[in-house]
């Protein structure tokens, strides 16, 4: 491998936080006010991964309300004052990612945009743990698209072989599979529901139950990928 860095790329929204219901309550105060009735949580959480825009436009198509123009901006502007109600940080997570920090770069790739990212890491004291962090309004678009991921690893020094995403949906999935790196999901997020595993591919995914199994399939991505000499 020679002087090649490790990256370990985590996703947020149901990988490390659980905030399913601060995005539920969100979309269904939104289409309360279009003159909708509001969804189940689980419904709002399936429909989570694709950034805010996405998520808007699958609420309002399933309460069958319509979008004024000015849906996606009244939704951030909603979600910013529920950001920290009842999201919360999954069991084990944290230190995970200090886990992964004693073998290379970590890095935050999220969908989500940069301003919510930074304040949901600030509110657990999580934002020094990452050494870059690329929400999804950024210039290099969003997840499924690999090219966040790319410029992590570039700016990184990290190849394909050193480089795992750690997430939790298909869409984290295939984000990994188009940069051709490795993917470990986590079964617990709330994006996982569904997941189709026939898409795993036997030599480079992995699906951890728990914090504890994420970091020994970290402790093995660590020992293979050991530089040589």
């Amino acid at each position: 491998m020679g002087d090649l860095q490790r990256l370990i790329a985590f996703d947020l929204d149901g990988t490390l936080v659980d905030s399913r219901r601060d995005l539920a309550d969100s979309a269904n105060e939104l289409i309360t006010e279009l003159g909708g009735a509001p969804l189940p949580e689980e419904a709002v959480g399936a429909m989570v991964g694709e950034g805010a825009a996405v998520l808007v436009r699958r609420a309002l198509a399933a309460a069958r309300v319509s979008d004024v123009g000015t849906a996606l901006k009244r939704f951030l502007e909603i979600y910013d004052t529920r950001l920290l109600n009842y999201t919360r940080v999954y069991e084990g997570m944290i230190d995970v990612v200090r886990y992964a920090r004693t073998m290379g770069r970590v890095a935050l790739l999220t969908n989500k945009p940069l301003a919510p990212t930074l304040r949901i890491l600030d509110g657990f004291a999580m934002r020094d743990l990452f050494d870059a962090v690329t929400g999804g309004d950024g210039p290099l678009g969003r997840k499924p698209d690999p090219a966040g991921l790319a410029a992590l690893m570039r700016d990184s020094g990290a190849s394909q072989q050193t480089t795992m995403l750690v997430g939790d949906s298909k869409i984290d999935h295939e984000t990994a599979v188009r940069a051709g790196v490795r993917c470990s999901l986590v079964s617990f997020g709330f994006g996982h529901a569904g997941f189709p595993r026939e898409r795993l591919r036997s030599d480079q995914d992995r699906v951890a139950q728990g914090a504890d199994e994420l970091r020994r399939m970290l402790a093995e991505f660590a020992v293979e990928t050991r530089p040589l000499g």
